[in-house]
């Protein structure tokens, strides 16, 4: 996405700067001086996902070669104008701003006000929170209830994540049903995860859910997949499923594969990580 970002970019758009600085930074590994300036670009224009980069940013690195460009506001500066842009409507209980005021103070009580308030970031953080121990509960299974809880409530609102991680859930119960049911739903929001698990699962490379098989399908959803490398194991884990599922396939089927390979990604959300 480099490429459209930088167009955008150049022409002022601030969510295009905004994510132009995330892809710099986050290939970089550090604050890198392009992707600062991206993120100051787009904090100029009240980004507020920007301005909480800048007030987090650490130079260790940069200052190791040599390269930090002086900063416009200092970190307490950008925080001051983040939180001042976002608190009124906080207090006027929009979700997202609540969720806002969580990532600019870090304080759990505003990730609490927003899951309780819809937003489906927050209930998956809230789900992520209480399952790494934090909360309070005296009642033996309530913590798992309740994780439960906000991971299918951030599913409903369509976060993908909470949707894979509430299917492992279903998978310890043993609901079949409800496992296919959301596995599906997240497999159309472009979740590489899910796309991966359900190619996996109808081409039977394993039969785990009792699909019927369907294996022009799932090569067709591998052949998307091998556009993608978002590091680590990825790109070897789909190479090797897809050799898996073309050893059983005629030259014909992986030709159709193809077609319906192109037809799926006319009619399907982009395939993505959801970094």
């Amino acid at each position: 996405a480099t490429q459209q970002l930088q167009i955008g970019s150049n022409d002022g758009n601030s969510d295009s700067q905004y994510y132009l600085a995330e892809i710099i930074r986050k290939k970089s590994r550090y604050m890198a001086p392009e992707a600062q300036h991206w993120y100051e670009k787009a904090a100029e224009k009240d980004n507020i996902y920007a301005m909480i980069q800048l007030g987090r940013h650490k130079n260790d690195f940069c200052q190791k070669i040599g390269n930090c460009p002086p900063f416009k506001k200092t970190q307490a500066e950008w925080f001051a104008q983040a939180k001042g842009l976002v608190l009124p409507k906080a207090q006027e209980g929009d979700p997202e701003s609540l969720y806002l005021m969580y990532e600019i103070t870090l304080n759990r009580e505003w990730l609490e006000k927003s899951a309780t308030a819809g937003y489906p970031l927050a209930q998956y953080w809230m789900a992520i929170s209480e399952r790494q121990g934090e909360g309070f509960f005296l009642i033996p299974g309530k913590r798992d209830a309740s994780v439960k809880k906000w991971l299918l409530l951030s599913s409903e609102g369509g976060y993908p994540k909470a949707m894979m991680d509430y299917l492992e859930i279903l998978h310890r119960e043993g609901d079949t049903e409800n496992i296919q049911h959301w596995l599906e739903l997240a497999v159309n929001t472009g979740y590489q995860a899910a796309v991966s698990s359900y190619g996996a699962y109808i081409s039977h490379t394993p039969d785990k859910l009792g699909y019927p098989l369907d294996l022009v399908k799932g090569y067709a959803l591998f052949l998307l997949l091998k556009d993608l490398d978002g590091g680590g194991g990825i790109k070897r884990f789909v190479e090797k499923k897809s050799d898996s599922i073309a050893e059983k396939m005629t030259p014909e089927q992986i030709e159709q594969s193809k077609i319906v390979a192109q037809e799926w990604k006319a009619t399907h959300p982009p395939l993505s990580f959801f970094p």
